[in-house]
């Protein structure tokens, strides 16, 4: 759901997550509409976690209603989607955690992808405690008391440790390292997904038992679950650069859009919209919401936002 490096572990997960699931392998097919020439065509990169979900879903209702664009969406893990960019097999990309690797080498040196700007909305990733487990327990909130509680925390997944529950293995993430580096008593367990992980936590929320978990803002189930954050080290500049050495938090991060080069180019009104396509971590959450809790399929939850908040996106329209 990721200011960090993804270790080439998580990066080949990722892969084997699209592939050995019957999805779209972007390193090999194209969407049909991704850099057709002529053609009034956008294809958006979606990730799996459901703010992106939220971006796409506004994004792309507006391309077609407001500017008459056929658009196309496909899935793909965080890694993946910078080639699948780079190659023009999809044209935008609009919620980047931080992957200052690939920027370097597709930003600064191919110029295959170029920056979108800035989305509106800052991201950060952190361990979180239920409140109600934080409210019995204060002292739960300093990671150096975190050992006190291993065994409050543990699992049948566990291995006879505190449990720390993490989403899929694709996101970016530096849990493992942080547990050693820190000298806890705890083991990393992987949901599988943001979904997954989700029911975990509704469920442990459900019996009012305490768990500690890698989640992130924005993120509407913070409304459905309360949850208070566990102070790590704090961050410092550089202190994650190397990925089996980190012990500090994760940044705060202000989430960036990136386009392809040649879409940027030539995508004429669609890669001025997305440019201008900028928004506040509440709105997301308001769409987000309809779609993880109250059930709407992301078209109707795009529409729902768009008629009734025109003030906000009326400005994104190009002349």
């Amino acid at each position: 759901m990721r200011t960090t490096r993804v270790t080439a572990a998580a990066a080949a997960l990722a892969l084997l997550a699209l592939t050995g699931c019957g999805a779209a392998d972007m390193t090999r097919q194209a969407s049909p509409y991704a850099a057709a020439q002529g053609a009034k065509t956008v294809t958006l990169s979606v990730q799996s976690w459901v703010g992106a979900q939220a971006n796409v879903a506004v994004a792309q209702y507006l391309l077609e209603h407001e500017l008459g664009y056929r658009v196309d969406t496909v899935q793909i893990d965080e890694v993946p989607a910078w080639d699948a960019l780079s190659q023009g097999r999809v044209d935008a990309l609009l919620e980047d955690w931080g992957h200052p690797e690939q920027e370097k080498r597709y930003v600064d040196d191919k110029k295959t992808i170029i920056r979108g700007g800035g989305l509106g909305v800052t991201g950060h990733i952190g361990w979180f405690v239920p409140t109600y487990f934080a409210e019995a327990h204060p002292d739960v909130t300093d990671w150096k008391n975190l050992n006190t509680y291993a065994d409050r925390l543990r699992t049948a997944e566990s291995g006879g440790k505190g449990q720390l529950l993490d989403g899929s293995p694709s996101y970016v993430t530096n849990d493992k390292a942080l547990v050693k580096n820190l000298d806890l008593d705890y083991q990393v367990v992987f949901a599988g997904s943001e979904a997954a992980q989700i029911t975990q936590i509704k469920q442990f929320a459900k019996e009012r038992k305490p768990f500690l978990t890698y989640w992130y803002k924005p993120q509407w189930l913070f409304e459905k679950v309360p949850m208070t954050e566990v102070k790590l080290p704090a961050y410092k500049e550089g202190c994650d650069a190397d990925p089996e050495k980190v012990a500090c938090a994760y940044p705060h991060t202000p989430l960036q859009k990136f386009l392809n080069a040649d879409f940027a180019e030539k995508g004429g009104k669609a890669a001025a919209f997305l440019k201008n396509f900028r928004w506040t971590t509440e709105a997301q959450n308001d769409v987000a919401l309809m779609i993880a809790e109250q059930k709407l399929s992301p078209r109707e939850a795009a529409e729902k936002w768009v008629k009734a908040n025109e003030s906000t996106w009326r400005p994104w329209i190009p002349s």
